[in-house]
């Protein structure tokens, strides 16, 4: 009889490890960012017109790792990155050339950068960095230096839902973000 209830035991314990694993495994999609290269992001762009973000980081860069670990991992901060923009991570440093439409950028060895880095930031090298572009690929504005997920969701959300065309920064800050997102402030 024990050795019954010990063999319904070990198949209920495997059943709860499979549906757990199984749940974790269809979970992750949902978990992180969707992130594109350039190029996937300015080809979905031309497809379906939407906003896109430009994480430009370095691997030696800290700030670029805590940033990733804190900020990007924030599940408010995951879910309205991939409903509402295309999210590409830009290495700076790569030497990989890059095409968009007519323009090649190429590692510039002078200055240790990407040159489409260095279009992106303005020539203002500073990492991290985010780039928003509007949904035709033209420059919103980068936003340079670490931001953690309530600073930084306030600042997407500017800019996503179009506030930056009707309102300044700081109006929308005490005022609409609030109503909008009251729910999801605990959160972030």
């Amino acid at each position: 009889m024990k050795l019954k209830n010990l063999g319904l035991l070990i198949l209920f314990g495997l059943l709860f490890i499979s549906s757990t694993s199984f749940k974790n495994k269809t979970k992750k999609t949902e978990d992180a960012i969707h992130w594109l290269s350039i190029e996937e992001a300015y080809a979905a762009t031309l497809k379906n017109p939407k906003k896109t973000i430009v994480d430009v980081y370095t691997d030696w860069c800290g700030w670029c790792k805590v940033m990733d670990k804190k900020t990007f991992s924030n599940p408010e901060v995951i879910k309205y990155i991939n409903e509402n923009y295309y999210a590409v991570k830009l290495d700076a440093e790569t030497k990989k050339s890059i095409t968009l439409g007519a323009t090649t950028y190429n590692f510039n060895s002078e200055n240790n950068t990407n040159d489409i880095a260095v279009a992106l930031l303005q020539g203002k090298l500073s990492f991290p960095s985010i780039v928003y572009l509007d949904e035709e690929f033209n420059m919103i504005q980068p936003i340079p230096g670490y931001m953690d997920a309530r600073a930084f969701h306030e600042v997407v959300t500017f800019i996503g839902s179009d506030h930056y065309k009707k309102e300044t920064f700081d109006t929308y800050k005490i005022g609409t973000y609030k109503t909008l997102f009251k729910s999801t402030l605990s959160s972030l």
